[in-house]
């Protein structure tokens, strides 16, 4: 008897509960940040297709704006308003947008995460 529970392996319903939550947490911390990531590679892929676009070339600031509302309506881009991007057309007519912008994910009760992005067309 004094042997057997030397050779006793497996996990333990303590273990497995730990495990399960942690698991779990993983999962949902995962299923929160995803699409705030998502929209942040969208709304660069936005900025470097405008900057591409060559009737955005000659267009007025108010043209590159309506163009980032129509684009960001198509993708369900929430996240970041017009008035929070930065449009400079640069000597030679090359243009340029950048913005930066924060995305508080409400966690569980009391505890947010604040997510920073700065999504640009360089």
């Amino acid at each position: 008897m004094y042997g057997l529970s030397s050779r006793q392996r497996g996990l333990s319903f303590s273990g497995f509960i730990m495990g399960a939550f942690a698991l779990i947490f993983v999962a949902l911390l995962g299923l929160k940040l995803i699409p705030a990531y998502l929209h942040s590679a969208q709304i660069s892929q936005i900025f470097r297709e405008i900057v591409a676009d060559p009737a955005m070339r000659t267009a007025s600031i108010p043209e590159v704006e309506m163009s980032y509302r129509k684009r960001a309506n198509i993708n369900d881009i929430q996240d970041l308003k017009v008035e929070d991007i930065a449009i400079v057309r640069e000597e030679g007519g090359t243009l340029s947008l950048s913005a930066e912008y924060e995305v508080r994910i409400k966690l569980v009760g009391n505890i947010t995460l604040l997510l920073e992005f700065k999504p640009s067309s360089s």
